[in-house]
Parts: C-alpha cells; structure tokens; sequence
C-alpha cells in the first residue's frame, strides 16, 4: 500500500512540476498575431537557437520554464518560437518563415525577444540574455504593455 502510495504522489508531484513551466509555443506568426488580438494580448517572439544556444537555453530554463512566467504568459502572451536549431529538423515551409520573420525584425543575434501589441505594433525588443529571472522579464512586459 505504501509503495502504491508513494508510486501516486511520485507521479503527481512530476506531472505538477511539468505543469507548472509549460508555455504554448505556436509557430504560426498569422495565427498567433490573430490569437492576441482577438484575446488582447502581447505576441512574444523568441528567436532563439534552441538546441545548441547557451544563452537561449539559459533563458529558457531561468525564465520560460518557471510557474511564475508561464501563470504571467497564460494571462498575457501569445508566445510564438522562431526557432534556428542545428540538429532538430523544420520543414522548409517553418525555416522560410523563420528566416522572413528574422530579416523583418532584425533578429541578429541569439536569443532575441521581440515583443508586439495585439495590433501588431512593436512594443520592445532583447537582444541578448537579460538578467533578473522570471520577475524582471515580467517587470520589462508590464510596461511594454502600456505602449
């Protein structure tokens, strides 16, 4: 009874972790700018190098992957992944995308946040890993938000 038990607890506290930092990443820039605005919300863009970019992966697991960024993006965010991996695969229609969306908003190095309104207005950009946590990158999205 008691290993069913701790078996059950296991499993819970595993399933809440992974809960707890999970963001909706779209790849569809259209969708996505059409999602916040019919939602009024900020479309946060991570051009990023998800697989071989320390400082993206840094911000992924510092920033991204926390309960308290994913309950802000929830309420917030449209968050849409432009991602330029080394090993991972994307289709030929998602790499052409990625490299419009990158030569649109001059993401030239990696990671770089692009932040827009729900009318499609840039509101801020981040070039580079920032310091500071979930909280500071939350702080920086406030006020992004009242522009």
């Amino acid at each position: 009874m008691r290993k069913v038990l701790l078996g059950m607890l296991m499993t819970w506290l595993g399933w809440q972790a992974h809960a707890a930092g999970e963001l909706n990443w779209m790849t569809d820039m259209a969708a996505a700018q059409k999602k916040a605005k019919d939602e009024k919300k900020l479309v946060l863009m991570d051009f990023t190098g998800s697989d071989w970019c320390g400082w993206c992966i840094k911000l992924n697991k510092e920033v991204f992957s926390t309960k308290e960024f994913a309950d802000y993006a929830k309420d917030n965010l449209v968050m849409v992944e432009v991602d330029f991996p080394r090993k991972k695969q994307l289709s030929d229609t998602q790499k052409k995308a990625n490299d419009a969306l990158q030569a649109k908003y001059g993401a030239e190095g990696f990671p770089t946040i692009v932040v827009l309104n729900s009318e499609g207005k840039q509101v801020w950009k981040q070039v580079g890993y920032m310091q500071g946590g979930p909280k500071a990158w939350i702080a920086k999205l406030d006020e992004a938000k009242k522009k």
